[in-house]
């Protein structure tokens, strides 16, 4: 997940050419949108298919037994971890260290997902056959691209997540680029690819949203809709 960028800020920009070259080994789509302003309804949203109520930064948050998921993974015998950059120690539950902030990490805010899903970056293994069932990374306030600008998030994708995007297209596995929101426009036009061995080259046309994603996730895992994720089309024209 990548951070506060308008679609045409990434897509077919000089200032990502990293990003744009995964997106031409898979699918992009052209009508991704994010849910709301601002950040953090959005990360809550993609894993548990509601904002749960929340409008805005403030932290922490805490939702006692709600449905996401992690949970979901977790509870079908799979397994999840989340991994932020600068997150100061496994298991963290403070608002913020350095660069690292917990309104960017929606797992944390429930209770039902184990502090041990709940890892800094460095734990990210090298080993892409070690990876959980489904990883979920979040870069820094920097290398998110929310202080700093798309060609440092772009280099930081570029340093750490290529060797898995190789990997995952002949691994049966899939790597999902995607933003939290855009520059703050009523539009709310994002980036968003994926990449891996089952999905075609070329780019989508489908109107797809936080919801739609986590739908995705959840009918490829067999896991039932949360929410607002039963009510979206999962997406499926970009298998082959």
């Amino acid at each position: 997940m990548l951070e506060n960028k308008d679609y045409t800020s990434i897509a077919r920009s000089p200032d990502a050419p990293y990003l744009n070259s995964l997106a031409a080994q898979g699918t992009r789509f052209d009508n991704a949108f994010a849910i709301t302003h601002p950040s953090q309804p959005n990360y809550i949203a993609i894993i548990s298919g509601s904002t749960q109520g929340v409008t805005g930064d403030g932290c922490p948050q805490n939702f006692h037994g709600a449905q996401n998921l992690p949970h979901q993974l977790i509870s079908a015998g799979l397994s999840f971890t989340g991994y932020s950059e600068d997150l100061p120690a496994p298991g963290f539950t403070g608002c913020s260290a350095g660069r690292y902030a917990r309104k960017h990490n929606g797992w944390v805010d429930f209770d039902n997902v184990p502090a041990a899903s709940n890892q800094p970056f460095t734990a990210f293994p090298e080993d892409f056959a070690a990876l959980p069932s489904f990883a979920y990374v979040v870069p820094n306030l920097c290398n998110d691209m929310h202080d700093c600008s798309v060609s440092t998030g772009d280099t930081w994708m570029r340093d750490h997540l290529a060797g898995y995007a190789r990997w995952a297209q002949s691994h049966n596995s899939v790597l999902i680029v995607t933003l939290d929101e855009d520059g703050g426009r009523a539009g709310n036009h994002i980036f968003t690819t994926f990449v891996g061995e089952h999905v075609r080259v070329g780019t989508s046309e489908q109107r797809i949203d936080h919801y739609s994603v986590l739908r995705t996730i959840e009918d490829a895992f067999g896991l039932p809709a949360l929410g607002n994720a039963a009510q979206s089309a999962p997406i499926v024209d970009i298998w082959r």
